[in-house]
């Protein structure tokens, strides 16, 4: 079994964390705030006091946090960054949803260590990493990811690797966009059946046996009829990952309906859902149900 050092431990990365520890691995974990570690460290993870501490020894060092500046932090802080820590010949494996440029960045820095870089980020929400349910979408060297597919798999269901450094941010961001725009329409549509009058639950019914229903698509309206908007993916989240996406489109002149779908998410965040389910933008559209 590997030494693992686990990185960043928010809804994501604690349950990956734990399917790593579950598989046997030599598990150490850091993350901002200590607190967060605490059931893992009861399963039997060691706590490091910063990323170099935790990759020190380490064969795989795995981040998991929210964007390009944490990620710059966790990697490359000149006091307490991991790449500082890890030996020659380690594999640095980032699982964050990042910018092309940063992730190619990140690459040469780790290169010029010696280390390789694996980006691994993934599709899936809390209950497919719960259910180490994740599928990775892999940009980098195939030697590299043949090392590290015995990690990938003790966390995720499919691993498809999709081509050099950047490939793997390319394919996340196209991911998340395309999920997000069924979000943004979702939202909309059900407030207009709502203010047309319409039964909104057997109108969705009837159109998901149409070929133009998405397999996400019953999960996103569920939610939404439902209420339930408990933070999987939370709407700041998903509007930092659409500003990812125009940042490689070029501009929003080039993708406006990815800019216009972005729109939405900002202006959830402005009514103060942005720590709300993604699914949470139909308040935006839909009327309020007498049962909640």
């Amino acid at each position: 079994m590997s030494k693992i050092a686990v990185l960043g431990l928010g809804a994501m990365g604690s349950r990956m964390a734990a399917n790593l520890i579950k598989a046997g691995h030599a598990v150490t974990v850091w993350n901002r705030s200590a607190a967060a570690a605490e059931e893992l460290v009861a399963a039997g993870a060691a706590l490091a006091a910063t990323p170099k501490q935790a990759a020190a020894g380490a064969d795989f060092v795995m981040a998991m946090v929210r964007d390009d500046q944490a990620s710059r932090q966790v990697w490359l802080d000149p006091d307490t960054g991991a790449l500082a820590g890890m030996a020659a010949g380690a594999i640095a494996l980032e699982s964050s949803t990042l910018t092309v440029k940063w992730i190619r960045e990140l690459g040469a820095q780790a290169a010029a260590r010696r280390i390789d870089l694996l980006e691994a980020p993934v599709s899936g929400s809390t209950p497919q990493a719960e259910a180490a349910q994740l599928v990775y979408l892999v940009g980098g060297e195939v030697d590299t990811l043949t090392h590290a597919a015995p990690i990938l798999t003790a966390m995720g269901s499919a691993i498809r690797h999709v081509g050099p450094l950047g490939s793997g941010a390319l394919a996340k961001l196209t991911t998340n966009t395309l999920l997000g725009i069924q979000v943004a329409v979702l939202g909309e549509l059900v407030g207009m059946l709502q203010h047309s009058g319409a039964d909104v639950a057997r109108v969705l019914d009837a159109v998901a046996i149409t070929p133009v229903w998405s397999p996400v698509a019953g999960r996103i309206s569920g939610s939404m009829l439902a209420g339930n908007f408990a933070p999987q993916f939370p709407i700041e989240l998903i509007e930092k990952d659409f500003g990812y996406t125009l940042q490689a489109a070029g501009s929003d002149v080039v993708a406006p309906t990815i800019a216009a779908a972005r729109s939405v998410f900002r202006a959830a965040i402005e009514r103060g859902l942005g720590d709300e389910n993604m699914t949470a933008v139909v308040k935006l559209s839909a009327e309020p149900s007498p049962a909640r």
